[in-house]
């Protein structure tokens, strides 16, 4: 039996959040919101006790999936992971289906710095992707579908 409904979204953790906005709007998504998320309670969920982290809410154009990236004020980031390699146990990447790979791929570069992994691969005749170095590091993947 599961009581799975739907995945809400997923998180990382980032130091500059405007530029990590900035970055993930180039790739496509859209600000959904933005707030400050402080206090006790917050810090019941997280395990962290009186926290204030700023939180920017972004949503995929199918308006499904989500990504929240959060930028902790108090307390302090006591860990720094975002350099870690793909096979680093429990690294994340997020991955987006996108169109035109390698124009976005060439945009990504040239206008937010970030540095692709390795290279624009193709799998059998079903996806062009690569993973790419985003803002401050992050590993993002792009999957760009050529057969449905």
């Amino acid at each position: 039996m599961s009581n799975l409904v739907s995945m809400n979204n997923m998180g990382i953790v980032v130091e500059n959040l405007d530029k990590a906005i900035q970055f993930f709007e180039a790739i496509g998504l859209k600000l959904e919101g933005r707030m400050n998320v402080a206090g006790p309670w917050a810090g019941k969920v997280t395990g962290l006790g009186d926290q204030n982290v700023e939180i920017a809410m972004l949503v995929t154009p199918d308006g499904h999936s989500r990504l929240e990236l959060s930028r902790f004020i108090e307390p302090e980031v006591i860990s720094d992971h975002r350099m870690a390699p793909v096979n680093a146990l429990g690294y994340l990447r997020v991955m987006f289906q996108v169109t035109e790979i390698d124009e976005l791929v060439n945009h990504l570069i040239e206008q937010h710095g970030a540095e692709l992994v390795g290279e624009i691969v193709q799998y059998e005749n079903i996806y062009r992707l690569c993973y790419i170095r985003g803002v401050e590091g992050i590993l993002v993947g792009l999957a760009e579908q050529l057969s449905k």
